[in-house]
């Protein structure tokens, strides 16, 4: 009978012009994924009705509104939540409770060096030879990003392993064997250093670099594998504007020296420099759109949320208050009030998951908002590490873009949905 009123409720509210809400129903999620001790709110246009079959691994309870349910994680395990309506099933929910993790909130201020795979090649300049100027480089086809990973069949590793080569293919005659790494292909060519009328040397016409050096904000380290993630967005060149590929890098402590203050269309930018003793904390093995990554070779405490914390995955950020822990002044990490304005629940990884808005008065009256170096500062709602804070928008340094953390656990190799990973880890 209930399945009878069902249908025929169904055809009453398709006929008074409440399909685009019925199918907003049926559109709740095919899979939830939940920890264990946490939750998530399923939201549908209807009154609700559901029923479980796996009372174990977590725990179905209708809130007073009548249109939400809280699902509950008990323990890992798998799940099914049917939902319907008057007794007319109109979804099936499956439901996957993950093993409970944690991650360590950082807030600290960072020193980063970079050391490129090869030397990379940020411009080309001309040469005053006998018949005129010239780049060899250029004539060579060498492009401004390319990395310079192999000459004459030795792997090159930073600029001072260059020289040699070219004042012994000068006197010689002969040309450079070069292997190129552009974009994602292996390129080959043949480079003729020539010899520069000022000063008789042989040149190459490029500028090189072997490494980059900067700021940004600690987001998190895994207490157990130490694994960490910060920045929440890729290290690109300041020349070429391209992502640096990295061989290898290190951070360091950072000391905040000054704030220059964010306005409109002119972001600020925190002013620091690397600790004294410039001790090496953790090494970098990966430059991604998400943040650096590596692994600490030790704790890391800001004095403010030393303890362990639970991650909320992209479905569970609410819009509303929230806090991100920064450095705006010496070593200092303080906590700071923000807003998140607009959160997407995404399925795939993303960077731009989530708009915050600083609302801290005292940050707003320091920083004037979000500013260079604040990159990484983890966000924190509800007692869950959320993200971190990426960019701030030009025009009003006050607001801008967060990324959600399970992508940046994920760049750092934390599997958080594997049931195996969690046993080994």
């Amino acid at each position: 009978m209930r399945k009878i009123i069902g249908v025929l409720l169904l055809v009453l509210f398709t006929s008074l012009g409440f399909v685009k809400e019925v199918r907003e129903y049926v559109q709740i999620p095919n899979q939830l994924k939940v920890f264990e001790t946490q939750n998530v709110t399923v939201q549908s246009s209807f009154p609700v009705i559901a029923s479980q079959d796996s009372a174990e691994a977590f725990t179905v309870q209708k809130n007073s509104d009548g249109q939400t349910l809280d699902v509950k994680g008990k323990k890992a395990g798998e799940g099914e939540v049917v939902f319907d309506l008057a007794g007319f099933p109109v979804k099936k929910v499956g439901v996957d409770v993950l093993p409970d993790f944690k991650v360590i909130p950082g807030g600290q201020s960072i020193g980063v060096k970079l050391n490129s795979l090869g030397v990379l090649v940020v411009g080309h300049h001309q040469i005053n030879t006998a018949e005129g100027k010239k780049s060899p480089g250029e004539i060579a086809g060498v492009e401004v990003g390319d990395i310079i990973t192999n000459i004459n069949g030795t792997k090159i590793e930073q600029m001072s392993d260059v020289t040699p080569y070219i004042q012994d293919a000068g006197k010689t005659g002969k040309p450079l064997d070069l292997v190129l790494k552009r974009e994602d292909e292996e390129i080959k060519t043949k480079l003729y250093p020539l010899k520069d009328e000022n000063d008789r040397s042989f040149r190459i016409g490029l500028y090189i670099r072997d490494s980059a050096a900067g700021i940004g904000t600690m987001t998190f380290y895994d207490p157990k594998s130490k694994k960490y993630g910060a920045l929440g967005h890729v290290i690109s060149d300041m020349d070429t504007k391209k992502p640096i590929v990295v061989e290898d890098g290190q951070i360091v402590r950072s000391t905040v020296t000054s704030i220059e203050k964010g306005s409109n269309g002119n972001p600020g930018e925190k002013l620091a420099r690397f600790s004294g003793d410039r001790k090496i904390i953790g090494n970098i093995t990966r430059n991604s759109a998400f943040g650096i990554f590596g692994e600490l070779n030790q704790d890391m405490n800001n004095g403010v949320m030393d303890k362990a914390m639970p991650i909320a995955l992209s479905n569970e950020v609410k819009e509303g208050p929230a806090k991100i822990l920064t450095v705006v002044d010496n070593d200092k990490v303080e906590e700071f009030e923000v807003e998140v304005v607009s959160s997407v629940p995404q399925k795939f990884p993303a960077t731009k998951g989530m708009v915050i808005k600083i609302t801290d008065k005292r940050l707003l009256d320091k920083t004037g908002g979000i500013v260079q170096g604040m990159s990484g500062s983890p966000i924190i709602q509800n007692g869950k590490v959320i993200g971190a804070v990426t960019h701030v928008f030009v025009n009003d340094p006050t607001s801008g873009y967060g990324v959600h953390i399970e992508w940046m656990l994920n760049e750092a190799g934390i599997d958080i949905y594997s049931k195996q990973q969690q046993k080994v880890s």
